[in-house]
């Protein structure tokens, strides 16, 4: 059984070397960088617990675990179904290279990568319910409902949500309400507004990362079919969206200030200097016109995203 694409023999020296191993083809499918995304909803969710006197290490470190797991298992579902739709083929693609669309993995080998990963995190999810069964309200059976929703949502998301706009929605859903909420009820077996507050600054932050991504490759997803909200909404469309969730995600952390968690100098050096980096990083979108610059301007934005998430913790903390 071949998991792996054969190799061209008939490729230049050039180009067999820069053809990636296979682990690190795995690897570069997965794509370490976003889970970023994966772990900011854990740090916002763990740090409320603490805050509130539940905090439970175990029952973190396993949530940030299965986060990633589910993290890594979506990428490769992206890889592979972009690449059966050819959404990720286009030879002016601005995007990092996709595993299956070069040929490094075979289309057979991405989806055992799925299998294994998808398996490897549901163990993680049943460990977790192990930890905390005792102190769920309901035995933890509600844990299992939503592991349940985390892989079926991962499949859909690529599959087919994506390819109608719905991405943006996902996130708010699945990088704010489910794993924020997630992770403070597994240590306090309970929500909160607070919670709920701290679910949306994680979805609308996480989600400049979507909006950037998908504004970058408008033109090669209106080819394929793919209708994100940057093809629906055009170039200055895109680019306000991005601006807009953002300031949105600091606005929210104003609940906090309005409650007492947060103080108002709290506010000015947490969201407020996210606010700032964000305004900069706006300023390079609007300048942005090729891949190099494009990327620089993801990984700032990562970079936003994660300052909040901490900076936010600290103060939470404090």
């Amino acid at each position: 059984m071949r998991i792996f694409a054969p190799m061209d023999t008939m490729k230049t020296p050039s180009q067999a070397r820069t053809t990636p191993s296979p682990a690190r083809a795995y690897l570069l499918a997965a794509r370490p960088k976003t889970l970023t995304a994966a772990l900011i909803p854990v740090v916002m969710g763990t740090a409320l617990a603490y805050s509130d006197g539940h905090g439970d290490a175990t029952a973190a470190l396993l949530c940030a675990l299965f986060a990633c797991g589910m993290q890594v298992a979506a990428n490769y579902i992206n890889d592979l179904y972009d690449y059966l739709r050819g959404a990720d083929r286009s030879a002016d693609r601005l995007g990092p290279k996709r595993a299956c669309a070069e040929g490094w993995v075979s289309p057979r080998g991405m989806k055992w990568a799925v299998g294994v990963t998808v398996v490897l995190s549901c163990g993680l999810g049943l460990m977790l319910l192990a930890h905390v069964r005792e102190r769920m309200p309901r035995g933890g059976w509600e844990l299992v409902a939503v592991g349940v929703l985390c892989v079926v949502f991962a499949f859909l998301y690529t599959t087919y949500l994506s390819y109608r706009g719905w991405g943006d929605v996902l996130v708010l859903v699945f990088f704010g309400l489910v794993p924020v909420g997630g992770t403070y009820y597994v240590q306090a077996a309970t929500l909160t507004a607070d919670v709920m507050a701290g679910a949306l600054v994680s979805g609308l932050s996480i989600d400049t990362l979507l909006a950037l991504n998908n504004y970058r490759d408008r033109h090669q997803d209106r080819v394929s079919g793919k209708m994100t909200l940057a093809v629906r909404l055009g170039g200055e469309g895109g680019r306000w969206l991005y601006a807009g969730l953002g300031v949105a995600a600091a606005l929210v952390c104003t609940w906090w200030l309005a409650t007492g968690r947060l103080t108002p100098l709290q506010m000015l050096w947490a969201p407020g200097l996210y606010l700032y980096l964000h305004a900069l990083t706006c300023i390079k979108l609007w300048q942005a016109r090729t891949a190099i610059q494009y990327n620089k301007v993801l990984g700032q934005t990562s970079r936003n995203m994660l300052l909040l998430a901490l900076l936010l913790a600290v103060a939470l903390l404090q």
